[in-house]
C-alpha cells in the first residue's frame, strides 16, 4: 500500500483501507457472536429474506448463494420493492435482514417502520456501520461492522458488511462465527496484494482504453462484486456501466460485443468458472477488450487477467471487486474528476 505513495485522495486511502476493515469487521463477529446465534434461531423458522438498497443490497448476494447451497431457502429483495409491494411475504415467525452502511438509507429504514407498526413484527436484524443510526433501534438484533469513517463510494463499507454476513450465514449452517476470522484474513491479504501492484491501475485504465460502453459480469456470489463495480464506475466516474448475470449476456446482450465494449468477467464462482471463461474467450474473438477477475490466471490470449488468489465464497467479492474501484480510482481523474467525490448524489440516500 506504500507503493501508492501518501495517499493523494480520501478514495484511494479508503481502497488501501480495506484489509483493515475486514480484519475489524471479523474481530467485530466475533464479539458479537452471541448476536449472531440469536438471530441463526430464528433464521431456521420459515421465511429468510436479506434486503438493503445500492451497495448494501449487493452485498446480501453471497450470502444468499452459500446458504442456498446449504440447502437453505433465502431471499433477497431491494428495499423499495419489500417495502411498496412485498411486505406481506413477512409473517412473525420471519427473519428479516436489514443492511444499510449508514443505518439510514431512506427505503431501508421504512421497511423497519412499516413492521415496527405490525402488532405482531417478523425478527428483525440489522447489519450498520456502528450502532447510533435509526436502522439500529428498530431491530431486534443490532449487529456493527465495525468498518470505519468513510466518505467516498463505498469500499471498507461494502467489505465489512460481507464479512458480518459471512459470519452470520456461518451461525445460520453452524459454523461458529469466529471461524470467520480466517477467511477475513486471506481475503484482507488478497486485497494488500492487490493494492500494493504499482503498475496495476494504469494497467487496468490501458486495457480500458475509453471505450464507448462497460459490462460487468459474474454469477452466484460474484454477483456482488459485479453489481458494485459497475455501481462504483457510475459513482466515482460517471460513466455508464451496466451489470448483468454472466448468462443473461447471452440472451441478447451479445450484440454490444465488438471493439468500442470493454466487458469485465468476474469468474470466481467454480461452479460456473470454466462458463464464464469461455464468454471471455468468446468476446474477445468478438474484438471486445476483456478483463478477467478470477482465482488464478485465467490463461487466456488477448484476455487481461487479474488473480485474487483461492477465498471463501462469502468474501471473495471483496478482493475480485479492488481492480474495479482501482479502475475507477484512475478514470476519475482522466474523466475530469476528483477521486470519490459526488457530483449529484449524496452518499447517504435519506429520501426515496
Amino acid at each position: 500500500m506504500k507503493s501508492l505513495g501518501n495517499f493523494p485522495d480520501p478514495f484511494i486511502a479508503e481502497i488501501a483501507g480495506q484489509p483493515d476493515a475486514l480484519r475489524r469487521a471479523a474481530a467485530a463477529a466475533i464479539r458479537q457472536d452471541a448476536a449472531l446465534s440469536e438471530a441463526a434461531t430464528v433464521a431456521t423458522r420459515r421465511t429468510l429474506l436479506f434486503a438493503g438498497m445500492g451497495s448494501s443490497y449487493d452485498s446480501c448476494y453471497p450470502a444468499v448463494s452459500d446458504l442456498a447451497e446449504a440447502g437453505v431457502p433465502a431471499l433477497m429483495l431491494d428495499a423499495a420493492e419489500l417495502l411498496h409491494f412485498r411486505l406481506a411475504i413477512l409473517g412473525p415467525e420471519d427473519l428479516l435482514v436489514l443492511v444499510s452502511q449508514s443505518g439510514e438509507s431512506a427505503e431501508t429504514v421504512a421497511v423497519a417502520q412499516a413492521l415496527r407498526s405490525r402488532r405482531q413484527p417478523p425478527t428483525i436484524v440489522s447489519i450498520t456501520n456502528g450502532l447510533g443510526n435509526a436502522l439500529s433501534e428498530l431491530a431486534d438484533v443490532a449487529l456493527d461492522t465495525d468498518a470505519g469513517e468513510e466518505t467516498g463510494p463505498s469500499t471498507m463499507t461494502f467489505a465489512a458488511s460481507l464479512v458480518l454476513l459471512a459470519a452470520l450465514v456461518r451461525s445460520i449452517t453452524g459454523v461458529a462465527g469466529a471461524s470467520i476470522a480466517g477467511s477475513a484474513e486471506l481475503a484482507a491479504t488478497s486485497v494488500e496484494r492487490l493494492v500494493e501492484q504499482e503498475d496495476l491501475p494504469p494497467r487496468l485504465a490501458a486495457w480500458h482504453g475509453g471505450r464507448a460502453t462497460t459490462v460487468i459480469l459474474g454469477r452466484g456470489a460474484a454477483r456482488a462484486a459485479a453489481e458494485m463495480g459497475a455501481l462504483t464506475l457510475k459513482e466515482a466516474v460517471g460513466i455508464g456501466v451496466e451489470s448483468l448475470q454472466a448468462a443473461q449476456f447471452r440472451h441478447g446482450p451479445l450484440e454490444l460485443a465488438g471493439p468500442d465494449l470493454a466487458a469485465i468477467v468476474i469468474a470466481t464462482e467454480p461452479e460456473t468458472a470454466e462458463l464464464d471463461l469461455g464468454l471471455a474467450a468468446d468476446l474477445c474473438r468478438l474484438g471486445a477488450a476483456v478483463l478477467v477477475i478470477g482465482a488464478t490466471d485465467a490463461g487466456l490470449s488477448g484476455v487481461e487477467t487479474v488473480a485474487i488468489g483461492a477465498l471463501d465464497r462469502l468474501l471473495a467479492p471483496a478482493a475480485s471487486i479492488v481492480p474495479v474501484q482501482l479502475l475507477a480510482w484512475t478514470l476519475a481523474a482522466a474523466h475530469g474528476r476528483t477521486p470519490g467525490t459526488y457530483v449529484h448524489a449524496k452518499k447517504v440516500t435519506t429520501r426515496e
